[in-house]
């Protein structure tokens, strides 16, 4: 943390932890959008690279801590009713993660960005999406391959993933444990590659770990918020936040 701080100052310090609090208050009232809220206010005053290293053990440790909100036997179910998805998504990630110098940052978040922001809204007017039980499988696999793609090339792995949930109607409580497990396995992902990369080093790694701390607070937080929530007023928050994230997409897409 010494090092953190000789580098970008108090401010620096200050502001960080501030983005990871409310990064972690919104993961604990839907149980996502950590990365797309804490790294969205990080890097208007952190270079990218650090930003995105800083989430690495805090994205790990929280969804890790998420998943077995509900006990370890419950989180084994969830893990086993999905493992197509999580397998699915678990080796596309690692694939995908090549492809990050082929594809223009302005061109997937543009994309990823329209996709949320269209679907978010549009649910937000009343269309209910579904999918026949004949076809769960298959909005299963393309769930994880969706995920697994934007994870790679940009560790934005959560709204695919919510979106399929979303339209499989399944109940908040157990939404939130499935998302934390997928998450926890991208997170491993991401810990090995950056740690390989050197984007993980001798000053991120430790404030990375450190701010687990004010991460975690925020996220208890949002679990008051959550648990006072019903399954149709969580579904809705749930679909403003896509739609945040899905603008702040298009707004990094502008920008990039």
């Amino acid at each position: 943390m010494e090092d953190f701080y000789v580098a970008f100052g108090p401010g620096g310090v200050l502001g960080t932890v501030a983005a990871m609090v409310l990064g972690g208050f919104a993961k604990g009232v839907v149980g996502f959008a950590l990365p797309l809220i804490a790294v969205s206010i990080m890097a208007s005053f952190l270079p990218a690279k650090v930003a995105v290293a800083l989430m690495v053990v805090p994205i790990l440790v929280s969804n890790l801590l998420q998943a077995l909100r509900g006990g370890m036997a419950e989180a084994w179910a969830s893990l086993v009713k999905y493992r197509r998805l999580n397998l699915v998504f678990f080796v596309t990630i690692v694939f995908a993660a090549r492809l990050v110098v082929l594809m223009p940052d302005a061109m997937l978040y543009g994309v990823l960005g329209a996709t949320i922001t269209g679907f978010g809204a549009a649910q937000v007017l009343g269309w209910r999406p579904n999918f026949a039980p004949r076809r769960a499988r298959l909005a299963e696999i393309l769930a994880g391959i969706a995920a697994g793609i934007f994870g790679g090339i940009a560790g934005i792995w959560g709204p695919p993933l919510v979106i399929y949930l979303l339209a499989a109607e399944v109940p908040k409580v157990e939404m939130v444990r499935v998302q934390s497990i997928t998450f926890a396995l991208g997170a491993i992902v991401l810990l090995v590659s950056h740690a390989q990369s050197g984007v993980l080093d001798a000053m991120t790694l430790p404030m990375s770990t450190w701010l687990t701390l004010p991460t975690l607070a925020g996220m208890f937080l949002g679990y008051g918020v959550q648990d006072r929530l019903d399954q149709e007023l969580f579904r809705k928050v749930t679909l403003i936040v896509l739609i945040a994230a899905g603008l702040n997409l298009l707004r990094r897409a502008i920008g990039a």
